[in-house]
């Protein structure tokens, strides 16, 4: 499982967010999350973008989206098989011809 990184939240009604938008935006860069309130009711969050593969996997995980164990993915081994000993490739140079 993903480890989960704590952020502070603060709350600012639109008319606010709209003067400070600069300085919001700055405290998101820095990890912290903002709600957005209308009327006092929150409409939306400012959250950090994460930057690599690993964060965006994390937040999935957070929004209980997706389960991840931590470990890299294993394809399956092949199943076809070749009766005659040949190749997978000759067999489709066989179907050219």
């Amino acid at each position: 499982m993903c480890a989960v990184r704590k952020t502070a939240q603060d709350t600012v009604g639109i008319r606010e967010l709209k003067a400070t938008l600069s300085a919001q935006l700055r405290k998101v860069k820095r990890g912290a999350s903002v709600i957005v309130t209308e009327h006092g009711r929150p409409v939306a969050r400012l959250v950090p973008e994460p930057a690599t593969v690993n964060e965006k996997l994390q937040v999935l995980v957070r929004a209980g989206l997706y389960e991840w164990n931590g470990r890299r993915y294993a394809p399956p081994a092949a199943k076809a098989k070749v009766l005659d000993g040949g190749t997978v490739a000759d067999l489709v140079s066989e179907g050219r011809d």
